[in-house]
């Protein structure tokens, strides 16, 4: 493997035994994958106008390595002395200081994060360019949650009674490649359209231009997905859409009554029928007629916003009924009997002082030789 260290090439041989062994070589290849794809130089292009001496560090490297750190188990900027110890693979590596402000520059420039999606979306145009393009790209839209052990800024308690971000990411399913990610307090809500329509967004506007217009999209999410606001934005856009539903009892009942050969089998992302599973469009089947209407009222009164996560889920089961033969238990606390008034004491005859007919005992006298 040959790395590149100050503007030189350095050959780096990769064995597990032997003298002379370096850690994280793994690393240096995702490194070196982001020059090859041209990353690192778009990031530098992108952020040419936050640098704020000609002699400091390449903004881009910095962002890089920052990616690679992360890749490699890093969680905080003070994990980047691990790059900077292996000089020999990375080069010159920033400090954390250093690596801190440039985060400070990107996040108080209005158009940071944009300037890192457009070259994203540059160099993997050019990874696309090079490996070719999917003709079909699966978007899998979810949020997440992340715990965090301290007061960080817009961290939030979650439904899960935890304390965090709760993030929506966007990955590309036949490429497995990370599109797009928005940081959200812990209490945003699952189910947030708004949300899902603006990663959906940034994730389309990572395809590159070339392949834009004849790629097959498809957006799946689970049920926080079935909202009519994301769907209707999906079919605005001529794209095809997969979500999660709650079974309801309307629901049950027209799939028992579907006959047996008319399931089909379901096929697999290749096209090939799966042994295990069996689909039919019940839509027919369900009776519609007046809920047209009824969402066409809903949505000019603004009443068919997107449903709370909790109306998402299935209700809680009702508690089980008690043995019939068991008698009903009693409260303890109604049984406590209040504690009985308790009678002062007197001097006891048999505790203090002498006993009755009993003499007081005489005072010793001192008697010499007597231990």
């Amino acid at each position: 493997m040959k790395v590149t260290r100050d503007g030189r090439q350095v050959k780096v041989d990769v064995t597990p035994d032997g003298e002379g062994l370096v850690s994280r070589a793994g690393s240096a290849l995702l490194a070196q994958v982001a020059e090859r794809a041209g990353l690192t130089r778009a990031l530098a292009g992108a952020l040419v106008s936050l640098k704020q001496r000609r002699s400091g560090h390449d903004l881009g490297r910095v962002v890089r390595d920052l990616a690679v750190m992360l890749a490699d188990g890093g969680d905080c900027l003070a994990d980047l002395r691990a790059l900077g110890d292996q000089q020999a693979l990375f080069g010159p590596v920033a400090s954390s200081a250093t690596a801190f402000r440039v985060i400070d520059r990107i996040a108080s420039d209005p158009k940071g994060l944009e300037r890192l999606r457009a070259a994203h979306a540059r160099a993997r145009a050019r990874v696309w360019e090079l490996a070719g393009a999917p003709e079909r790209l699966t978007i899998d839209l979810d949020a997440t949650l992340i715990g965090s052990h301290s007061e960080k800024e817009g961290a939030a308690g979650n439904f899960k009674g935890g304390y965090g971000f709760h993030p929506m990411l966007a990955y590309a399913d036949q490429t497995s490649e990370a599109l797009a990610s928005e940081l959200r307090p812990g209490n945003a809500g699952a189910n947030t359209a708004e949300d899902q329509i603006a990663v959906a967004e940034q994730a389309i506007g990572q395809i590159p231009v070339k392949h834009i217009q004849d790629i097959k999209l498809l957006l799946r999410v689970d049920s926080a997905g079935s909202s009519h606001e994301l769907l209707d934005w999906a079919r605005e856009g001529r794209i095809e859409f997969s979500v999660g539903y709650e079974l309801n009892e309307t629901v049950r009942s027209a799939i028992l009554e579907i006959p047996d050969s008319a399931w089909v089998p379901a096929l697999e992302q290749d096209g090939s029928p799966r042994p295990n599973g069996q689909v039919y469009e019940i839509t027919s089947c369900l009776d519609l007629a007046g809920r047209a209407g009824t969402l066409a009222r809903d949505r000019q009164t603004g009443a068919c916003a997107p449903r709370r996560a909790t109306l998402l889920h299935r209700p809680r089961r009702a508690p089980l009924p008690g043995d019939p033969h068991r008698p009903a238990r009693r409260d303890r606390r109604s049984r406590a009997r209040a504690p009985r008034p308790r009678k002062s004491r007197g001097s006891h005859p048999q505790r203090q002082g002498h006993r009755h007919a009993q003499p007081a005992v005489p005072r010793l006298r001192a008697q010499p030789h007597m231990a």
